[in-house]
Order: structure tokens, then C-alpha cells, then sequence
């Protein structure tokens, strides 16, 4: 008996000194003191004992008793003291936190997937200043300064002579300023305008483009279009084009295409018409050739233009754009 006894008692002290913190302490404390414990069992091994040896053997097995309830207190109380020394103290030990990792906001996932569709047609991308000469925004483009399709703009005037662009056509025009045809380009880029609701917002993005050369035709407009719309929505997406006005464009087209809510059988989205507007377009207006010293009898070109913000709304069917804005992480971290 004396030799379980001791045994039981340095088994216990072994396991106690690798013990590193107060919960294995306590897992101890159970194995060997608990109710169903080894120093338990000796304790009820006593009363089989023969009579001349019992009074002997409980004593030691008493004494071993105490010795660990001591020797565990005194554990539990060091490790105690060691974990409030170290408190807020980095833990070399403990596994890494994994940062959140950033993405691209979605309306940039967008711009980027409408521009690589243009330049893979050949197209290249042009950039320009987000506050713009009248001339530049207006006159350039066939606005005279009365012209009632000014009040169309809704513009931020900087001064009477400087406003915030309300698109990116003022890049069309400082382009073929510097450039002699064959032009292909497309301009990317914020825009602003004195406007806002669930479809509007003052700031927007916009990606016009330009195509000017020899026999241009509408036709030319079409399969460009066509081909865009295509890459990307469904390649069986329907469009159409509708009769519309710009002043820098004649003729003038609205591009509708199918209604992506409801593969066109008419919903609250497209107005139960079957149909959604995307962008507008249209040939060149010859006066705009004239202001950039084109010869319109020579070159004939097509221009469009589309807003970011639209085409991400019918790609994530959002129903409304100032979630781009809001700065939602939920909101934005599904893209």
C-alpha cells in the first residue's frame, strides 16, 4: 500500500509541475482528488485492508491527501499571479488574426469590365480634368449658351465660365483637337450633376466613346453597340434603337435591351415594357467637326455614352444607386 501511495504521489507531482496554466491545474485536481480520483480510490482501498496495517495506511493516504490539495492551491495561485503579469502582453503563441482583405469597389469592378470590352474592339482609353471650360462641357459640343438643353445638365457652375463636367464628352472634343483621324477612343470618369434620387446621384460615373474616320457609318454604331451589350450581358441580350436628340449627335439614338429582370415579359422595373435604356448615341453633328477643324464632308463618326452606375444596376439587379455610396461594408463585400 505504501508503495501505490507513492506512487500515486509523484505521478501527481510530475503532471503537476508540466501543468502550464490554471485550467490544467484543475483537470489535475479532478483526476487525482476528485471523487472518482486515484487518491479517492486509495482512501476506499483502506477499509480492506488487514485490521494491523489499516490505521497506518489511512493515515498516509490522508497525508497524501492534503500534501496535493496543497500542492494544487499553491499552482493554481502562481499561475494566476504569472497571468496577470502578462496581461496584454502579446502571446507569441496564439495563432494569427486574419486581416479582411480589400477588393474593388463595384462600380470600379464595372468601369474596368466596360472598358477592357472597348479596347478589346481597338478602342483606346483617354482622360481629362473634372473641371471643365464651358467651352469644353458646351459650346464645343453644339451648345450654343441659350440653348435649351443646357437646362438639361443641371450643372455645377464653378464660375460663369468653369463647371464641373456634366460628362465625358468634353474629352471627345480635346481629343480630336490633338488628333487627326483615324480616332477610336473611349473616356472614362466622374461626372457631376445637380441631381439626386434612387436613380441619381450628384456624382456619377460615365464611359463615352468616339469613333471618327472615313465612311463611318450608323451601321458601324450598331454592331459596336451590339457587340458591347453582348460581352457584357447574355449573348442573346435583345436591343433596340429609338429616335431620340443631343445636340452634338444627328441623327440621335437611345439603346434599349431587353429587360434583365423579367427576359422581356414586362415588369415594375422596365415599365411593363419589355425593355430597359442603357445609353445614348448617335453620328457626330457636323458643327462639332467644324469647331475641332474636321472636314464633315470628309469624316463622319458616332459617339455614345453610358453610365457606370446603370450598367451595375441591371448586372446586380440594384434598385437603387445610393448603395454604391453608402459605404456599406455588407453591402459592398458581395462583389
Amino acid at each position: 500500500m505504501k508503495d501505490r501511495i507513492q506512487e500515486v504521489r509523484q505521478n501527481a507531482l510530475s503532471a503537476l509541475e508540466e501543468a502550464r496554466d490554471e485550467k490544467a491545474v484543475a483537470d489535475l485536481a479532478v483526476r487525482f482528488l476528485g471523487r472518482k480520483g486515484e487518491v479517492s480510490a486509495l482512501l476506499r482501498e483502506v477499509s480492506s485492508l488487514p485490521v494491523e496495517v489499516r490505521p497506518e495506511a489511512g493515515q498516509l493516504a490522508n497525508i497524501l491527501k492534503k500534501e496535493l490539495s496543497s500542492a494544487f492551491e499553491a499552482a493554481e495561485k502562481r499561475l494566476a499571479e504569472a497571468a496577470a503579469e502578462t496581461a496584454g502582453t502579446l502571446d507569441v503563441t496564439l495563432p494569427g488574426r486574419r486581416l479582411a482583405q480589400g477588393r474593388f469597389h463595384p462600380l470600379t469592378q464595372v468601369c474596368d469590365e466596360i472598358c477592357r470590352a472597348f479596347v478589346r474592339m481597338g478602342f483606346s482609353v483617354v482622360e481629362g480634368p473634372e473641371v471643365e471650360a464651358d467651352y469644353y462641357n458646351f459650346e464645343a459640343l453644339n451648345f450654343p449658351p441659350e440653348h435649351p438643353a443646357r437646362d438639361m445638365q443641371d450643372t455645377f457652375f464653378v464660375s460663369e465660365k468653369v463647371v464641373l463636367r456634366t460628362h465625358t464628352s468634353p474629352l471627345q472634343v480635346r481629343t480630336m483637337e490633338k488628333t487627326r483621324p483615324p480616332v477610336r477612343v473611349i473616356a472614362p470618369g466622374k461626372v457631376y450633376r445637380c441631381d439626386s434620387d434612387i436613380t441619381h446621384t450628384p456624382m456619377f460615373q460615365q464611359v463615352e466613346g468616339l469613333v471618327v474616320d472615313e465612311g463611318i457609318r450608323f451601321s458601324d454604331l450598331k454592331g459596336v453597340l451590339a457587340a458591347f451589350v453582348h460581352q457584357i450581358f447574355a449573348p442573346d441580350t435583345p436591343l433596340r434603337f429609338r429616335p431620340s436628340f443631343f445636340p452634338f449627335t444627328e441623327p440621335s439614338a437611345e439603346v434599349d435591351i431587353g429587360c434583365v429582370m423579367c427576359d422581356g415579359s414586362g415588369c415594375r422595373v422596365c415599365g411593363h415594357t419589355g425593355w430597359l435604356e442603357i445609353l445614348g448615341s448617335g453620328m457626330v453633328h457636323p458643327a462639332v467637326f467644324e469647331n475641332v477643324g474636321y472636314d464633315p464632308e470628309k469624316y463622319t463618326g458616332f459617339a455614345f455614352g453610358l453610365g457606370v452606375e446603370r450598367i451595375a444596376m441591371l448586372k446586380y439587379g440594384i434598385d437603387d444607386i445610393r448603395r454604391f455610396y453608402e459605404n456599406d461594408a455588407r453591402f459592398l463585400g458581395q462583389f
